[in-house]
C-alpha cells in the first residue's frame, strides 16, 4: 500500500469514526427524550390515581324482604320499595347492591359486602323493608328464614341496625343514612311476653340520618298501593333539591299531615356536613 493509499484509508476511517459519533448522540437524545416521556406519563398516570382515590364514593345496600313463611300474606310493597328506590338512588350516583328476601346468610353476606366498600370519604345508605322486632332496646332486621319464638330468637336470626352502624362508623363512612320500613304488626308479636310493639329507638350517633316508618313503639298498617306510605313520599322528595336531612324532613311531615298524625316517622340526624342525594351537592 503507497502513501496516498494509506493516507485516503485513515480519511475515510475518521469520517465514518464520525458518522458513527453522530449516530450515537442522536439514538442517546431519542432514547432520553423517551425515557423523560415516560416518566412524565408516569407522573400523570400517579396524579390521575391519586386524584381519584380522593374522589367521594357513595354506597347503599337496599333490602326488600317480603315472603316470610309464618306471615298470613307476603309484603309485596317492601320488593317494590326496594326495586324502586334502588333505581332511584343508581340515577343519583349511588353504587347499590339490592338484596330481596334475603335469608340470615344473605343478609349477612351483603353487611359484609358493604363493609369490604366502605372508604374514608364513602356516603353510605341502608334501606331495609320488610318486618322488624325490638329486643333488648336494639331494632332488629329479620330475614325470611327467622325462626322466632322469644326474645333470644330475636337477636339470634335478626340483624341488628345499631350493629351495622356501628360497623360504618369503624370503617369511617363519611356520612350514614338509615331508612327503616319496618315498624309493621308482625306475626311473632304474641309469642313471648316481653315482647314490644314497633321498634326501638335508634341512635343517630357520629354523622348519621335516620328515618323509620313510625314513632318507637308503634306500628302502621300497610296500604293498598303498589308502595308504602313512606317509600312513597321518600321517592317524591329524593327528586327535588335539598339535602339529605331536607329529604327525610320533608318526608316527615308530608306524611303526619296526610294521617292526621295517625303515622309520624321519626328522624334523628347528628350530621355534621351538607350531605345531598344528587351529584353535585357532594
Amino acid at each position: 500500500m503507497n502513501v496516498k493509499q494509506l493516507d485516503l484509508s485513515r480519511r475515510t476511517i475518521a469520517v465514518a469514526a464520525a458518522l458513527i459519533g453522530t449516530a450515537s448522540l442522536v439514538i442517546g437524545a431519542h432514547a432520553a427524550l423517551n425515557m423523560r416521556a415516560i416518566d412524565a406519563a408516569k407522573a400523570v398516570t400517579t396524579e390521575q390515581i391519586t386524584g381519584s382515590i380522593g374522589q367521594s364514593s357513595r354506597l347503599a345496600l337496599v333490602i326488600g324482604n317480603g315472603h316470610y313463611p309464618d306471615a298470613n300474606a307476603p309484603l309485596t310493597q317492601s320488593i317494590n320499595d326496594a326495586r324502586a328506590l334502588s333505581s332511584s338512588l343508581r340515577k343519583n350516583g349511588f353504587d347499590v347492591d339490592m338484596v330481596e328476601d334475603a335469608t340470615k346468610d344473605d343478609m349477612v353476606r351483603a353487611v359484609g359486602r358493604l363493609k369490604s366498600r366502605i372508604k374514608r370519604d364513602s356516603v353510605v345508605m341502608l334501606f331495609f323493608g320488610g318486618y322488624g322486632v325490638q329486643a333488648g332496646r336494639e331494632s332488629y332486621m329479620l330475614p325470611v328464614d327467622a325462626v322466632i319464638w322469644k326474645e333470644s330468637d330475636v337477636r339470634r336470626h335478626g340483624i341488628s341496625i345499631d350493629g351495622v352502624l356501628d360497623m360504618m362508623k369503624e370503617q369511617g363512612a363519611k356520612a350514614k343514612l338509615v331508612v327503616v320500613d319496618a315498624s309493621r304488626r308482625n306475626p311473632y308479636e304474641r309469642r313471648f311476653r316481653s315482647y314490644s310493639h314497633g321498634l326501638a329507638p335508634i341512635s343517630a350517633t357520629d354523622n348519621a340520618l335516620i328515618l323509620t316508618s313510625a314513632s318507637p313503639g308503634k306500628v302502621v298498617d300497610d296500604g293498598k298501593g303498589e308502595h308504602s306510605v313512606l317509600v312513597s313520599e321518600f321517592l317524591n322528595n329524593l327528586g327535588k333539591p335539598g339535602s339529605a336531612e331536607s329529604v327525610f324532613n320533608k318526608t316527615r311531615l308530608a306524611i303526619s299531615r296526610a294521617s292526621e298524625g295517625d303515622q309520624v316517622p321519626t328522624v334523628s340526624s347528628s350530621l355534621l356536613e351538607d350531605v345531598h342525594f344528587g351529584e353535585a351537592g357532594g
